[in-house]
């Protein structure tokens, strides 16, 4: 998101980043998933990708929301002062607030892919079978406290810890290309384990619409609870590998694919 585009700018550049990092990482949310609901894996193509359309609409209008909104508050923080550099608790601020935003849509959109993961059939069918007001935001709660910190994790921590780096050690970090990969790897760390018990419990509520075995969230979280605290973290290892790989991506192409698609702004 940046402060050079305007909303719809932010907005276009969100949704094709967010969508090419769909189609890139879909088998890591797959076994993240399966693993949280204690299903069985599969490397079955047809299975790693199901639910792709769902969630590349997903992550493509989350992240599109991600970078408008926050690229407004950015400016709203700013108040004018382009020049100077939003402080840690700015950056982490805006990115927390547009992650928790984009979750009114990230939600409803998850559970039909999720719904897809366990049943099979298509998008249109198993939107049908959520289109009820007990159905449609199941598993919100933990879907804004997740896209909040997510959001911050890929948006705010990278750009903080790239300039930290290059401040303190600019021998060895002389570009930000040096110094994108150590920052990518923090803010996945960041980004999946303080979210990871949250995207659970909405991951195992959201595969259960029919309330057999999880009820509410603070239901599902102590029926979770009852195999230990080791259990909100089935799936983290998957989680891990694509938020590192999603970090990098994203903090590439958020400064890659601006200037590509607005060359103007950037001059």
């Amino acid at each position: 998101m940046s402060t050079k585009l305007n909303e719809f700018q932010n907005a276009t550049v969100g949704m094709t980043v967010g969508v090419i990092e769909v189609l890139c990482l879909q088998p890591f949310n797959y076994c993240k998933n399966m693993m949280q609901q204690g299903q069985p894996l599969s490397a079955d193509p047809r299975k790693l990708y199901r639910g792709v359309g769902a969630n590349s609409v997903n992550m493509g209008c989350c992240t599109m929301i991600q970078f408008a909104v926050g690229g407004s508050l950015k400016k709203l923080v700013l108040g004018g002062e382009a020049q100077r550099q939003l402080k840690t608790h700015e950056e982490m601020g805006t990115g927390i607030a547009a992650g928790v935003v984009s979750a009114l849509v990230g939600s409803p959109l998850e559970l039909v892919m999720i719904q897809q993961q366990r049943k099979g059939g298509g998008s249109v069918e198993t939107l049908k079978s959520i289109l009820h007001p007990n159905h449609f935001f199941r598993g919100f709660v933990g879907a804004a406290v997740r896209e909040g910190l997510w959001t911050c994790g890929y948006l705010s921590i990278p750009p903080i810890v790239r300039r930290h780096l290059r401040e303190s050690y600019p021998e060895k970090f002389d570009s930000d290309t040096k110094a994108r990969i150590p920052a990518a790897l923090l803010g996945g760390l960041f980004a999946c384990y303080l979210t990871q018990p949250f995207d659970t419990v909405k991951t195992c509520m959201q595969g259960d619409i029919e309330r057999k075995t999880y009820g509410t969230f603070v239901e599902t979280a102590k029926k979770i609870s009852e195999s230990g605290f080791t259990a909100f973290y089935r799936g983290a290892t998957f989680r891990y590998g694509r938020m590192v790989c999603a970090v990098f991506m994203m903090d590439f192409l958020q400064g890659a694919v601006g200037p590509l698609l607005y060359p103007a702004a950037f001059k």
